[in-house]
């Protein structure tokens, strides 16, 4: 049975973060009270620097509070231990040392038996390469992950913790900005949805928001019009963008209503927008994992910028659900899910059973998944029924080929 067991979340914010802690400290405080808990603080920064909490007495007997809360009580960063001059830069590692080392001595002077990493992919399979690393210097170090990720795009995982409920916060963000539709004549809405390569959470957004919409009753005769708070495009990275032919259309939805709004995924059309950027001398903002800086870049001002003159949009508004969605609390499904996939993560732990905690979409089953199997970019599948449903019913074409 584990004697110390580490806890650290890490990457961006995802709804599930706050509640996954609180669970994990109670599940190891339920059936496993002996085990002693610690977490370090902001992920991989806190365990290269050694600054870490211990969780007493009363963290324990109030852990149920984490569940009402959004973002990470422990804090998060982003720290990719393998890119090593980003992290002597920031002062977290000196000149000619190792980080995976540095991590991995920390966890074995800490007298770390288990280590749970709430986070994405390079959260995790980073964890793996520490055990792998420690294991090899004869300290054995059990990892049980946990997948948060608002995109959704974990292989080989069918629900990322959060995900859902990130759907269900942009849906309401939507809500309000949509409702701007006719604060001038001729508005255009870009509603710029988190989702750097994958749009699962943007097409599970527009799902929402338009379940909402068609559950309402409006009166038109009035101007509360369904058809101008309906969606009036749905982009993302996995389906090629015919900019002209949907210039066309959303002109006519113009004319028609008086508004259009479009449902965006960051992600979408990058590749364009870093080409032109490059080809006119620009520098490209990028991340510690070479990632671009899509705040930075900004995709909804392209877009917006594209379309306003050809639909004819005298103005033009542009939102992001991002931050709003990722730092949400949990909602009743993701909280069930948790429960279920924190009760194996310690079942798993105790029993030195490594992995990342799942339902895997080889068998549909949850379980802990290899960490060989786990890898990021997982592309949202723009042919299954219940998008091609969608695309249809808002009367935009249905992709028929990824992008």
């Amino acid at each position: 049975m584990a004697q110390r067991v580490a806890i650290l979340t890490a990457g961006g914010f995802a709804p599930c973060l706050s509640s996954a802690v609180g669970g994990l400290i109670e599940r190891y405080s339920q059936i496993a009270p002996e085990t002693e808990i610690i977490a370090y603080r902001h992920g991989y920064e806190g365990l290269l620097k050694g600054d870490r909490l211990t969780v007493t007495p009363l963290i324990r007997a109030k852990a149920g509070l984490l569940h009402r809360f959004g973002g990470s009580p422990i804090g998060n960063s982003r720290v990719k231990l393998t890119n090593v001059d980003n992290l002597v830069q920031r002062g977290l590692v000196r000149e000619g040392q190792n980080p995976l080392q540095v991590a991995a001595e920390r966890l074995r002077s800490d007298g770390v038996d288990v280590l749970h990493t709430i986070g994405g992919d390079d959260t995790n399979t980073t964890a793996g390469d520490l055990a792998d690393y420690l294991a090899q210097q004869g300290h054995g170090l059990t990892v049980v992950g946990l997948p948060k990720t608002i995109d959704n795009d974990i292989v080989p995982i069918r629900q990322s913790l959060g995900a859902d409920t990130a759907a269900e916060a942009a849906a309401g963000f939507a809500r309000n900005v949509v409702a701007e539709h006719n604060s001038a004549a001729d508005t255009l809405i870009v509603h710029e949805v988190m989702g750097r390569h994958c749009g699962w959470l943007t097409a599970a957004a527009a799902r929402k928001y338009r379940s909402w919409v068609l559950a309402q009753d409006w009166l038109p005769e009035i101007g509360l019009d369904r058809r101008a708070w309906d969606v009036h495009a749905v982009f993302v990275p996995e389906a090629e963008i015919d900019l002209e032919a949907e210039s066309l259309r959303l002109r006519a939805t113009m004319e028609q209503l008086g508004s259009v709004n479009i449902f965006l995924s960051e992600g979408a059309g990058v590749e364009t927008i870093v080409a032109e950027m490059e080809a006119s001398g620009e520098a490209v903002p990028r991340d510690a994992f070479g990632h671009v800086h899509l705040d930075k870049v900004n995709p909804g001002t392209w877009f917006a910028r594209h379309f306003a003159p050809r639909i004819g949009a005298a103005k033009v508004l542009v939102q992001k659900s991002g931050y709003y969605c990722r730092s949400a609390a949990a909602n009743d499904f993701d909280l069930q899910l948790i429960a279920r996939m924190v009760d194996l993560a310690v079942d798993s732990a105790l029993a030195g059973r490594p992995g990342v905690v799942g339902q895997d979409e080889r068998d549909d089953q949850l379980k802990v998944i290899e960490f060989s199997r786990i890898a990021g970019g997982k592309p949202f599948d723009v042919t299954q029924g219940w998008y091609q449903e969608l695309l249809k019913d808002i009367g935009q074409p249905r992709p028929l080929e990824v992008g």
